[in-house]
């Protein structure tokens, strides 16, 4: 089984293949998501939202995108595997940013890092990457800047912003990253933007142009009964069909329909108190020891 590298990324925009990313947080929906043919796997700081139930992605660790991330690299075979850098990691210098990015590469599995910022992080990221460090970018909307923007709101809508997302894609590309998140931006613009870079863009709410495409899996498969931006394509509603699954389990046990005798173990009888013990009828074999 072939691992997707960061050149197996570029080398999709090159040929003209769409690329596809979903988040993951844990070892079971990374190993669907390898099993799927997905090319890449992002541990989101989303994981404060989805999986914290906080309002915003700030109050997302070090630790919880460390714990995270090694769950995820244990279920996943193939996929290329990118981890955020959370809010606070490396906003302070440099150093600070190749310490905790060392950490989700060495500690965590991860293949490659995400920061969010434009220009004024083109330092940051020459100095992950002259550490050996591949980094993937994050512009336009950044929930991480999310009380700077005024809230999850769309970016580049003006001449003005749009230059200055444009000065951001190209000042990231001359500073090594490998590919570049594209979120909530006009279509328009995307476009413009792939067009211009040699780098793999990748979208969330940022059209159909794009070089790839990321969607959050909870989104994806309908498990967040009470949020759906515009962009979000549910390909599934698993909400109402874990909500159904977990009303019959309730219904079953008072109705005492549940366990059922496929579902209950036995003991052995004993007939005297030296013999070795008698099977029950019908029951040969029974190794206690063995896994259930």
């Amino acid at each position: 089984m072939k691992k997707v590298t960061i050149h197996a990324l570029q080398k999709k925009k090159a040929e003209g293949q769409k690329i596809c990313v979903v988040t993951a947080y844990d070892a079971a929906f990374a190993r669907i998501f390898d099993e799927a043919g997905i090319d890449a796997l992002l541990v989101g700081d989303s994981l404060g939202m989805v999986i914290q139930g906080q309002a915003s992605t700030l109050p997302v660790s070090m630790e919880h995108m460390l714990y995270h991330t090694q769950a995820v690299s244990r279920g996943a075979q193939r996929c290329h595997i990118v981890a955020d850098l959370p809010f606070g990691s490396y906003q302070a210098s440099d150093e600070e940013a190749v310490r905790n990015a060392t950490r989700l590469i060495a500690e965590g599995g991860a293949g490659s890092v995400k920061l969010e910022g434009g220009e004024s992080y083109a330092s940051t990221v020459k100095r992950l990457v002259r550490a050996g460090i591949p980094v993937m970018g994050h512009i336009g909307l950044m929930p991480q800047q999310v009380h700077n923007m005024g809230g999850f709101v769309v970016q580049g809508r003006g001449e003005e912003e749009a230059q200055r997302i444009m000065r951001d894609a190209k000042a990231l590309e001359q500073a090594g990253v490998y590919a570049l998140v594209l979120e909530a931006i006009p279509a328009e613009l995307a476009r413009t933007l792939g067009a211009m870079l040699s780098i793999p863009t990748i979208g969330i709410g940022a059209g159909k142009h794009c070089d790839g495409q990321v969607l959050v899996s909870y989104d994806l498969l309908g498990l967040m009964a009470d949020f759906k931006p515009k962009f979000v394509k549910r390909y599934a509603n698993l909400y109402a069909t874990v909500l159904e699954a977990a009303v019959q389990f309730c219904e079953e046990v008072r109705a005492e329909h549940f366990p059922g005798e496929e579902h209950s173990f036995h003991a052995m009888r004993l007939v005297a108190s030296n013999p070795p013990m008698e099977e029950e009828p019908g029951r040969t074999g029974f190794d206690y020891g063995a896994p259930i």
